[in-house]
């Protein structure tokens, strides 16, 4: 059964975040909140963890469209070849926001990934996923967690997802309501920038 953390957005607690940091290091799984809905996510650099989260989504993994979670844009040539400017300007622009950025992929993605010529990037405006993020050193790969429930399609409650996701995972987070619009999904990989999918991030950044 997953452990159930309360944490404020204001002020993290550090021995909370250390605690998250301590099972996500052991390939652990966790819930948590970000700027726009509540997602499911991992160490990016743990393989079982990867296949693990693919299990339950029922996918394959090579198949997976996740974001990697960052804290900046500072470790963003890790992943992502060289933008141009322009490019650059508009995720300055944006980030910290709720936005996944599709950018090219380079040759140092995890070999999960290797495949892929393309990476979702997010740098949500959340302190309790920034922090995760920083004390453990490299992106969190990142996936929302989708309802049932056409209706509702978010769970926005985390007693709610506890209930639901307890034996799924090891520690799902109470970060306070979630939202249930998931972020705007801009493809910049190929230069001019293309609206996949428009939620909660405004356009006007473009």
């Amino acid at each position: 059964m997953a452990e159930f953390i309360k944490i404020y957005e204001e002020n993290p607690n550090p021995r909370d975040i250390k605690r998250v940091v301590e099972v996500l290091c052991k390939g652990g799984l966790v819930i948590y909140p970000t700027d726009t809905v509540y997602g499911l996510g991992c160490d990016i650099t743990n393989s079982r963890a990867l296949e693990k989260i693919a299990r339950i989504k029922g996918i394959k993994l090579a198949k997976a469209n996740w974001s990697f979670i960052c804290t900046d844009l500072s470790n963003l040539s890790d992943y992502v070849r060289q933008i141009d400017t322009a490019t650059f300007k508009i995720l300055k622009r944006a980030l910290p926001g709720p936005y996944t950025f599709i950018l090219p992929g380079n040759n140092n993605l995890p070999k999960e990934f290797k495949k892929k010529k393309t990476v979702g990037i997010r740098v949500p405006d959340n302190s309790i996923i920034k922090a995760l993020v920083e004390q453990l050193g490299n992106p969190i790969v990142s996936t929302s967690i989708h309802d049932e429930d056409d209706v509702l399609e978010y769970t926005t409650d985390p007693e709610l997802i506890f209930e639901k996701w307890n034996n799924l995972v090891d520690i799902v987070i109470d970060g306070g309501y979630g939202g249930n619009i998931g972020s705007t999904i801009i493809d910049v990989s190929n230069g001019a920038p293309e609206v996949i999918r428009e939620g909660k991030g405004s356009l006007d950044i473009l």
